[in-house]
């Protein structure tokens, strides 16, 4: 019976030195845990995917703030300056309205109707015009026997292409007639500010559609 009592004695104080060495080694883990956490900074170390997920993309998003500078595309209202390409000025569009109904008043007065043409370019050679055009009660004459008809439309623009070019009113036989125009007189092109005016008409007798084209380009001149 004492050898059985040594024997229990020596086997509770082997569990009790297992229980300790445990309870002692969990206890050192936490301590080791709770020492690196304490050293560890709060979230902006980079190598920490915390770290990354809020120092990196606020980073990022700071880069963002960057592509504000796409409101530089803002610039692109410089394009605005496009209009500055224009071979017109802003108001041409209602001083040409205004011309074609001067036109249109003045072939009322005269009886005859046709197609109306104004056009207005900047300097003193032609690159680039903008124009308008309105039919005054007939755009064409029909073919009917031996005649082969005509083009108001096209013959206006002729006797605006020729003025243009020559700076001086359709018909004004300056040069012989190129191809592609007629040499006849109805078309009137006056100085402007910064460049020439034309007005040309088709489809009265030639003293006519020089009178209507007068209105028209004094009425342009005026509006620009």
């Amino acid at each position: 019976m004492p050898t059985m009592s040594r024997c229990f004695s020596a086997l509770i104080c082997l569990r009790g030195l297992a229980l300790a060495f445990v309870l002692g080694s969990v206890a050192s883990a936490t301590c080791l845990d709770a020492g690196a956490q304490a050293q560890r900074p709060s979230g902006n170390h980079p190598g920490e995917d915390g770290g990354n997920a809020t120092g990196g993309n606020v980073r990022g998003r700071g880069n963002v703030t960057g592509r504000s500078n796409v409101t530089g595309r803002g610039n692109v209202t410089g394009r605005g300056n496009v209009k500055g390409r224009s071979a017109v000025p802003k108001s041409f569009d209602g001083a040409a309205d205004a011309a074609l109904l001067a036109m249109r008043r003045r072939a009322g007065e005269l009886k005859v109707s046709g197609v109306a043409v104004v056009a207005y370019f900047e300097g003193e050679s032609i690159q680039s015009w903008s124009s308008k055009m309105e039919v005054v009660g007939r755009l064409k004459d029909e073919p009917s026997g031996t005649e082969k008809g005509s083009n108001l439309l096209a013959i206006a623009y002729a006797k605006a292409s020729e003025m243009a070019d020559t700076l001086k009113d359709s018909g004004s036989h300056i040069r012989p007639p190129m191809t592609g125009e007629v040499g006849w007189s109805g078309g009137v092109i006056l100085r402007g500010k910064t460049g020439y005016a034309i007005a040309a008409f088709s489809g009265g007798k030639s003293e006519d559609d020089v009178e209507v084209s007068r209105a028209g380009v004094k009425e342009l001149v005026t509006g620009l």
